[in-house]
């Protein structure tokens, strides 16, 4: 196992203390929580800075990489519409976007066309947008300001507008092998 895929499977790893921690009652734990997912979030970043500087990447980090990404957004999105429901039509917007750009990827692999919907700045925007948004929801507790839980609305809404905007996105450039003009 290299640095970088160790660093994506601790952000898997990190999902269930997360969890704990957030449900855990102790003093600070919406805190404590929001900190280690941001550290969680951070490792996207890390898994490729490792994966690019020692020259570890793999076949096996390039599947896992956006794996444990989307398990991290998906569980955390979930357990949070548990407390606030009113996070539950955003989460379904981005929780869908996230299985049909997947879906597309694979597709597109699978035609010897990955690099059509490779990774684009809307994507990675849509990304630490919902990071950010999270981390602001996990931490939101009666004891901080109430414009913190509002920001976290706030951005989660824009990380959904952008979940929709990189999905039109990644489809308008497979447009053309989806549908080819015989």
């Amino acid at each position: 196992m290299n640095w970088a895929n160790f660093a994506t499977l601790s952000r898997i790893a990190l999902i269930p203390i997360v969890i704990a921690c957030y449900h855990s009652g102790l003093e600070n734990s919406h805190l404590i929580a929001a900190v280690l997912f941001g550290i969680a979030s951070l490792t996207d970043w890390l898994d490729g800075f490792l994966a690019r500087k020692l020259n570890q990447t793999s076949d096996f980090g390039a599947f896992l990489d956006p794996v444990a990404d989307k398990i991290l957004v998906a569980v955390m999105l979930i357990m949070l519409v548990a407390v606030y429901p009113q996070l539950l039509i955003a989460t379904a917007i981005i929780i869908t976007r996230e299985i049909m750009v997947s879906a597309l990827r694979e597709w597109m692999a699978s035609t010897g066309q990955r690099d059509t919907v490779a990774v684009a700045f809307s994507g990675k925007l849509k990304t630490t947008v919902q990071m950010i948004a999270i981390a602001a929801m996990l931490m939101a507790n009666p004891s901080l300001p109430e414009w913190v839980l509002t920001a976290g609305y706030i951005l989660i809404d824009i990380a959904a507008i952008l979940s929709l905007y990189s999905m039109f996105h990644y489809f308008r450039n497979a447009w053309p092998v989806l549908f080819p003009k015989d």
